[in-house]
């Protein structure tokens, strides 16, 4: 229930108790406070009870824990064997290599492929800020999302 409190906080309120209710009345407050919990928890013990006989036998394996959203999906992955070859399909997509055969498409140029090109005799990216030689007419220049 409390997992997530360090001792820090654990001493914090104890301090605050104290100095709120006091070292003598200290003891009552604790029991009070614990005799409420154990009825909530017996209440509410009792209505899930309730239900599951409302329910009846199809639902006798029903748990509760399964409405809350989460859970529910995470038990869902874990037992589907569909859903796991589903993410295996999607690891093995590249997104990034789609999206640029589309843009190529839509943009009417071949799919361009990665060239290495040579500085200084080392194999390297082609240096885009250099001046090229020869330059078709028809070719476009190369775009940079940088620059705009």
């Amino acid at each position: 229930m409390f997992n997530d409190i360090g001792a820090l906080e654990v001493i914090t309120i104890v301090v605050l108790a104290v100095l709120v209710f006091g070292p003598d009345k200290l003891p009552k407050v604790i029991q009070d406070v614990s005799r409420f919990i154990r009825k909530i928890r017996e209440f509410s013990d009792n209505a899930k009870d309730d239900i599951r006989s409302e329910l009846g036998p199809d639902f006798k394996d029903f748990d509760f824990e399964d409405l809350n959203p989460k859970t529910f999906i995470r038990k869902q992955l874990n037992e589907n064997d569909e859903l796991r070859e589903l993410k295996e399909l999607g690891a093995s997509f590249d997104l990034r290599k789609e999206m640029n055969d589309v843009a190529d498409t839509v943009n009417g140029s071949e799919p361009v492929e990665p060239v290495a090109a040579t500085v200084n005799g080392s194999s390297g990216t082609p240096d885009l800020l250099k001046k090229r030689d020869k330059v078709d007419k028809d070719e476009r220049p190369p775009f940079d999302a940088d620059a705009t």
